[in-house]
């Protein structure tokens, strides 16, 4: 198993309830009234909803401290989209981790039996129909019926597979935006495939969840079938899907024979190298929403293991050296290169962006178990759109761009949410 708590005992310990997890740095700070950093510690209040009351809780589970699991306990363990931004913080000026430690208190409890009947629902899906929509995986593939594009389903052959991921398949509005990429992938000339009804869920949702199991079982397949293919690249659209591949499939020990890439990377590459060109204005002042799992998420995690020794009584010296995870090396650049591109396109900066942006609220299932906490995480990020004077919230991932529009209609506002291929495809 790639999730054992008990790794992560000196992190929990150490963590010293110095709230440093709840804010951005304070050289990255704007203004006071989008400083936090943290939805749930935003939204609740109360300490063991923040990164180190997590470490807290996870410490006394690790150490057999906890006689009862109790259902208000379970509830604050998953109002969390375990987004990240508590662990690029603390990691401003440390090396503790913290958000495995969450990852990983999940799994405990899992493995203990314990976790929201909603999440039943969700993994029940999984094992049965191979996504986590609750919908039939016979109907996986409808989404591109159509389009003339191989179908290596069908032992036909590419040197890209494009992974729509479950929300694209499934979402009938988003749907068409994984129908535009497969577009302007062609028209740029590229030998693209798709796995149509065979394509099957990233795990995602079942790592971040705590079900190790499943989320091993689905990761490897995938492995496995696009080894077995014989591609050269594997691009989604998938923001979830990217930030797993990239992070975590490589902690499997299997042979990735593929490069992982998200369509933001593919389309900016292809843009530079002349094989897309926009040339119609699109006359709009546009801010960009960092998705979590392909900004500070999508780092390769390196598990540590090692000897840490206090030097003149507080410094540790970890030995072999560990390769600390900041969130630094994101995909932050490509996707607003692509918008920059844009004729006409005004691109402006909300206060909280990149490493420390503010999640959209949907991640790690809570879109859909506790749909009303990711309305209100979505509305805040729509505010700080607003602040700046931004027309539109453009994005590159497929459960940002549905929370972001739920909220926005939600509150009756008239900004627009884009996926960022929707861009592309309009400038064309």
């Amino acid at each position: 198993m790639i999730l054992d708590l008990k790794d992560y005992l000196e992190d929990m310990r150490r963590c010293a309830r110095c709230s440093l997890c709840k804010w951005p740095p304070l050289a990255q700070m704007k203004s006071w009234r989008f400083s936090n950093n943290c939805p749930s510690i935003a939204r609740y209040n109360f300490h063991t909803y923040s990164g180190g009351g997590r470490m807290a809780l996870g410490l006394a589970l690790a150490e057999g401290r906890l006689d009862t699991i109790t259902d208000e306990m379970l509830n604050i363990v998953y109002r969390c989209t375990a987004c990240g931004a508590c662990d690029s913080s603390c990691k401003y000026n440390s090396e503790l981790e913290l958000l495995w430690p969450i990852y990983s208190t999940r799994a405990h409890l899992v493995g203990m039996g314990y976790f929201l009947p909603e999440h039943s629902m969700i993994i029940d899906s999984l094992r049965k129909e191979d996504n986590t929509m609750m919908r039939p995986k016979a109907d996986r593939g409808k989404w591109a019926e159509g389009l003339d594009v191989s179908d290596l389903s069908k032992g036909e052959k590419a040197e890209v597979v494009y992974h729509a991921g479950c929300l694209y398949c499934y979402d009938p509005e988003l749907s068409a935006i994984a129908r535009d990429t497969v577009r302007l992938l062609k028209e740029a000339g590229v030998d693209v495939g798709i796995r149509g009804s065979q394509e099957t869920c990233c795990g995602s949702t079942a790592f971040q969840l705590g079900f190790q199991g499943e989320f091993i079982k689905f990761a490897e397949s995938n492995i496995d079938d696009w080894n077995a293919a014989g591609v050269a690249k594997v691009v989604t659209s998938c923001a979830c899907g990217f930030g797993i591949m990239k992070s975590v499939y490589p902690l499997l020990g299997k042979e990735m024979k593929f490069e992982v890439l998200h369509i933001t990377q593919y389309l900016d590459e292809l843009l530079k190298q002349g094989k897309l060109k926009l040339s119609r204005s699109f006359p709009a002042r546009v801010t960009y929403h960092d998705p979590c799992n392909l900004g500070r998420k999508s780092e390769t995690y390196v598990p540590w293991k090692g000897e840490g020794k206090k030097v003149l009584g507080q410094f540790i010296l970890r030995e072999p050296e560990k390769v600390v995870h900041r969130g630094w090396n994101g995909i932050y650049e490509p996707p607003r290169d692509i918008i920059r591109s844009v004729p006409g396109i005004q691109l402006v900066e909300m206060e909280r962006i990149m490493e420390y942006s503010w999640c959209c609220g949907a991640g790690s299932g809570v879109k859909q178990t506790m749909n009303d906490l990711a309305l209100w995480i979505a509305s805040e990020r729509i505010e700080e759109a607003k602040s700046v004077g931004s027309e539109a919230i453009v994005t590159a991932c497929p459960w940002c761009e549905q929370n972001l529009k739920e909220a926005v209609k939600e509150a009756g506002s008239n900004l627009a949410v884009y996926d960022i291929v929707e861009l592309v495809r309009q400038a064309l």
